[in-house]
């Protein structure tokens, strides 16, 4: 397998270090550089404890940057649009973990995050980073926006019922409770240390920024109607959503099941967790810890015709790092499963 040269820019926060993680085991990659402004200089360990003897590299600044084949751009909201025109001089395809090319539209761009795009006419050049949504897209891709965790969990738990056109036009209603390394997936450059919170508190109840992009992947056939709101709770990493639907006729629940069958039968990181019996007969964060895998579950209410999903992710990986890496590989014709089939620890 010939290697690419990868560079991970914005590498000291959580996003960076997971993602250096995963690379640093693929087989078709070499890291060339990993920057941090603040710690350039010193060893990525420094800010990545568990890489210990695995790694010796060291952060780079921006400005020390080399060309290489591809940029995972790991940066805060609001970085990646102003310095694109520069990352492009360096590499011919870029991966970008932030928020800032994630939707196609200025206006709702400038909805959600209450601010001008620097960049809007390279919004559209731009795959959206969910492989089971954009997988054929990918494959000739040059440049990708990863998704957000909280919207990944979301859209995929309720991308097959959308997609068939079975859920009424009353207002679907999404929770999401999150662990807290969600606040530090982009952190850089000494933020704070999620982890160290403890706080469970409901952050955003009305407004996320991440709602745009549900819209924006579930409007398939219309424009949906959707309610989101995201909790912080006390653990570091996963998400756990539930999310509530009305159907427009009432559907059983092995018609429902076909649905997901028929989306996610052949997709390689989406279970379907529905067991009779047991403690773990729906999806639960815990067990997805360190992988890839977005697992799914629902119960169908017998008296409405209200739908329940739940879906769970861990918030690093199929919300961040892993997905981009699963977007790497298809962008680049790898096996899309390559450094991504640790299937979580049981129990934690």
């Amino acid at each position: 397998m010939d290697k690419l040269s990868v560079s991970i820019v914005g590498g000291s926060g959580y996003t960076g270090g997971e993602l250096l993680r995963l690379l640093l085991f693929h087989p078709a990659v070499e890291i060339r550089q990993i920057t941090s402004e603040r710690n350039a200089g010193k060893l990525v360990t420094r800010q990545h404890p568990n890489l210990r003897t695995v790694t010796t590299l060291k952060f780079s600044s921006m400005e020390e940057l080399e060309k290489c084949d591809l940029l995972f751009l790991c940066l805060p909201h609001g970085q990646s649009m102003e310095k694109i025109d520069f990352f492009r001089t360096l590499a011919p395809k870029i991966i970008d973990l932030s928020g800032d090319f994630r939707l196609r539209d200025t206006a709702a761009f400038e909805k959600w995050y209450e601010k001008e795009h620097v960049n809007p006419g390279l919004l559209e050049d731009f795959v959206y980073g969910i492989p089971e949504l954009h997988r054929a897209e990918m494959k000739n891709a040059s440049f990708i926006s990863s998704a957000g965790c909280n919207a990944t969990s979301a859209i995929l738990g309720l991308y097959p019922l959308y997609k068939q056109g079975v859920v009424s036009d009353q207002p679907s209603v999404i929770e999401v409770k999150a662990g807290t390394s969600q606040a530090g997936a982009s952190f850089n450059e000494g933020s704070h240390h999620p982890e160290r919170s403890g706080a469970i508190r409901t952050y955003k109840p009305f407004g996320h920024r991440h709602t745009g992009e549900i819209i924006q992947e579930l409007s398939i056939d219309k424009p949906v109607n959707v309610h989101f709101t995201a909790t912080s709770i006390d653990m570091v990493r996963g998400i756990h959503c539930v999310s509530h639907v009305f159907l427009n006729d009432d559907l059983n629940e092995k018609d429902i099941w076909k649905m997901y069958r028929s989306a996610y039968g052949d997709e390689p990181f989406i279970r379907i967790v529905k067991e009779q019996s047991g403690i773990h007969r729906l999806p639960d964060p815990k067990i997805l810890s360190g992988s890839n895998y977005c697992d799914i579950g629902f119960i169908k209410d017998t008296d409405s015709n209200r739908l329940v999903v739940i879906s769970a992710i861990d918030n690093l990986m199929k919300g961040a790092a892993g997905q981009a890496v699963q977007a790497f590989n298809i962008m680049n014709g790898f096996d899309e499963t390559t450094a991504l089939t640790f299937p979580g620890l049981h129990p934690v």
